[in-house]
C-alpha cells in the first residue's frame, strides 16, 4: 500500500474515513425520519420500516464478498465504484416520488455501502506498520462511533428544519470529495493486481450468499412483528435461509476461488475474535436500542432529551478510543477487552436497578460507562483479531467481521423486541394479581386518588372509572420497568458469558517485522 507509492498515510486515513462514516451515518439517520416519510409517501407503519430493512439486506448480502469483488475489479476501482453508487442513490432516494422507488433505491445505497467498511479496514490495516495498527484502529472506531452519535441527531435536526429528502441529499458534497481524494491517493498494492487475472466466478456462492443473507435479515427483522413462527411468512423464511446457509457452506469449502473464505475461519483466533464481536454487537445494539426506548415510553423523555442521555456515552468512547489505541502498541490486547467486557456488564446491571423515580443522571452515568466499555473492546478486538490473517485475505477477513457484528446487531434487536413484549405481558399479569379490593395498600392508593379527583370537582362516577384507569395505567408503567430491568440483566450476562473467549485469541506481537503476509 503506502511502500507502493509514498503517500502520507494520514492523507489515506482521511480518504477512507469520509465514505466509511458516510456509510455508518446513513444506517441510523432514517430511523428518525420514518414518520415523516409515512405521512409524505403515504404509507403504513409495517410498509415504511421497509425503508430500514431493504438497506440492512443489501449490506449485509455484500459484506461477505467484499473481498472477493476487490480482487475481480481491482480495490481501488471497485472502492470508488461504491462511493459512486452510494452517492447516486442517496440522490435518488431524496428525489423519490414513492415508497416503491424509495425502498429500490435504498437497496442499491446498502449494497454500494455494504463494502466502504471493511475496504477502509483492509487499506488502513495494510497502511500503518504493525506497532501502529492499534491507532489506525482507534482512528476507525472514533469514526465508527461518530456515526451513531451524529446520525439520529442530525437526521431529527434535518427533518425538523428541512424536510427529510435531506438527509440523502447530505451525502452529495461528501461523496463527490471521497471519490476525488480515492482517485489521487488510494493505489492497489501489487498482490491484487497479479491475483485478479486468474479468478473463477463461484455463480453457485453468489446466488447462495444472496439468498441466505437477505431472507436471514428479513426474518429478524419482521419476526416481532409477524409474531415468529406462528407466520407462514416468517417459517417459510426461515427455512430457506437454513437450506441456503448450508449449501453455501458446502460450495464455498469446496470451491477453488469461493466469494467468502470459509477456511479463514480455521484460524483459532480469527473464529474466537469474531464470535465475541457477534455477542458484542447483539449486546450494543439491542441496549442502544432498549435506552431510549425506555426513556420515551416510560418516563415521557422526548426523542431530543433521549438524545440527550445517549450523547455522552458516545463522547467517552470517543474520548477513550485514542488512548486505548496508544495503550495496543505497547500492552496485550486481550486485557484491555477483557477489562472492556468486564464494564460492559457492569453497566447493564446497573440499568437493571433503573425505575420510573429516576433523574436524568440516573440514565446518564451507566450510558458513559457502557461508552468506556465499548472503546476497549472495539479497537483491541479489531487488531488483536485482524492480526494473525494474512495481506491477501485482509479484505475477506474485515468483511466477515463486519457481517457478523451486523447480524449480532440484528438478532440482538429482534430478541430484545421479542423479550420485551413477553415480559411486559408476563409481569403485568404478575403485578395485576395484587390489584384488588382486599390488598389495603391498593384499597388506599385508589381511595385517595378518587378523592383527588373528587375534589378537583369532577363527578364521583367519573372518578371512580378515573381512578381506575390510573392505577391500571401505574401497573403497566411497572411491569415495563420490570421487563426493561430483565432484559438489561440478561444483556448483561451475555457480556460476562464471552469473556473465556478471549483466551483462544493470539496474542499479537508488536515488532515491526511481523507485518501481515511477511
Amino acid at each position: 500500500m503506502s511502500e507502493d507509492r509514498n503517500i502520507n498515510k494520514w492523507l489515506i486515513t482521511i480518504t477512507v474515513m469520509l465514505p466509511a462514516i458516510m456509510e455508518i451515518i446513513d444506517t441510523s439517520v432514517a430511523n428518525v425520519a420514518l414518520p415523516h416519510m409515512q405521512g409524505s409517501l403515504n404509507a403504513g407503519t409495517d410498509e415504511v420500516t421497509w425503508v430500514l430493512t431493504s438497506y440492512l439486506v443489501a449490506n449485509a448480502v455484500v459484506l461477505p464478498m467484499t473481498g472477493w469483488l476487490s480482487r475481480v475489479f481491482g480495490r481501488k476501482r471497485f472502492l470508488m465504484t461504491c462511493i459512486v453508487l452510494f452517492t447516486l442513490a442517496s440522490l435518488l432516494c431524496g428525489a423519490a416520488p414513492n415508497l416503491a422507488a424509495l425502498i429500490f433505491f435504498r437497496i442499491l445505497q446498502g449494497a454500494a455501502g455494504g463494502a466502504l467498511i471493511p475496504i477502509s479496514q483492509a487499506i488502513l490495516m495494510e497502511t500503518f506498520p504493525p506497532n501502529q495498527r492499534g491507532m489506525a484502529m482507534a482512528i476507525f472506531g472514533v469514526g465508527a462511533m461518530f456515526g451513531p452519535i451524529v446520525g439520529p441527531a442530525l437526521g431529527g435536526w434535518i427533518t425538523d428544519n428541512m424536510n427529510w429528502r435531506w438527509i440523502f441529499y447530505i451525502n452529495l458534497p461528501v461523496g463527490i470529495i471521497a471519490m476525488i481524494m480515492c482517485a489521487f491517493f488510494i493505489f492497489d498494492p501489487d498482490y491484487l493486481r497479479q491475483k485478479s487475472k486468474s479468478l473463477t466466478i463461484d455463480y453457485w456462492g453468489l446466488f447462495l450468499l444472496v439468498v441466505s443473507m437477505g431472507a436471514l435479515q428479513v426474518v429478524l427483522d419482521k419476526g416481532q412483528q409477524e409474531d415468529w413462527f406462528n407466520s407462514t411468512f416468517i417459517i417459510g423464511f426461515s427455512i430457506v435461509t437454513i437450506v441456503s446457509l448450508i449449501a453455501l457452506i458446502w460450495v464455498e469449502l469446496t470451491h477453488e476461488h469461493p466469494i467468502v473464505n470459509l477456511r479463514l475461519f480455521k484460524n483459532l483466533s480469527f473464529s474466537a475474535g469474531n464470535l465475541i464481536m457477534f455477542v458484542v454487537g447483539f449486546a450494543l445494539y439491542s441496549s442502544i436500542m432498549l435506552i431510549p426506548l425506555f426513556l420515551q415510553t416510560l418516563m415521557g423523555y422526548s426523542a431530543t432529551d433521549a438524545g440527550m442521555v445517549m450523547a455522552p456515552g458516545g463522547l467517552a468512547t470517543l474520548l477513550t478510543m485514542p488512548f486505548v489505541g496508544a495503550a495496543l502498541a505497547k500492552r496485550d490486547g486481550r486485557k484491555i477487552v477483557f477489562f472492556g467486557l468486564l464494564l460492559g456488564a457492569t453497566s447493564m446491571f446497573i440499568m437493571q436497578g433503573l425505575n420510573l423515580q429516576g433523574a436524568f443522571w440516573n440514565y446518564t452515568w451507566p450510558r458513559i460507562v457502557l461508552g468506556f466499555g465499548l472503546a476497549m473492546i472495539f479497537v483491541p478486538l479489531t487488531t488483536v483479531t485482524l492480526a494473525s490473517i494474512s495481506r491477501t485475505e485482509m479484505g475477506n477477513a474485515t468483511g466477515l467481521f463486519s457481517l457478523l457484528r451486523n447480524i449480532g446487531g440484528s438478532v440482538g434487536i429482534a430478541m430484545a423486541a421479542t423479550l420485551l413484549t413477553r415480559y411486559q405481558q408476563f409481569y403485568q399479569t404478575t403485578l395485576v394479581a395484587n390489584v384488588n379490593q382486599y390488598n389495603p395498600v391498593w384499597q388506599m392508593r385508589y381511595e385517595n386518588l378518587k378523592q383527588t379527583l373528587i375534589a378537583k370537582g369532577i363527578s364521583a362516577a367519573q372518578a371512580d372509572t378515573s381512578a381506575l384507569g390510573m392505577m391500571y395505567g401505574a401497573v403497566r408503567r411497572q411491569a415495563g420497568a420490570l421487563a426493561f430491568n430483565h432484559i438489561f440483566f440478561i444483556i448483561g450476562l451475555a457480556f460476562l458469558s464471552i469473556i473465556p473467549l478471549l483466551f483462544f485469541l493470539k496474542k499479537p506481537s508488536h515488532g515491526e517485522n511481523s507485518d501481515l503476509g511477511h
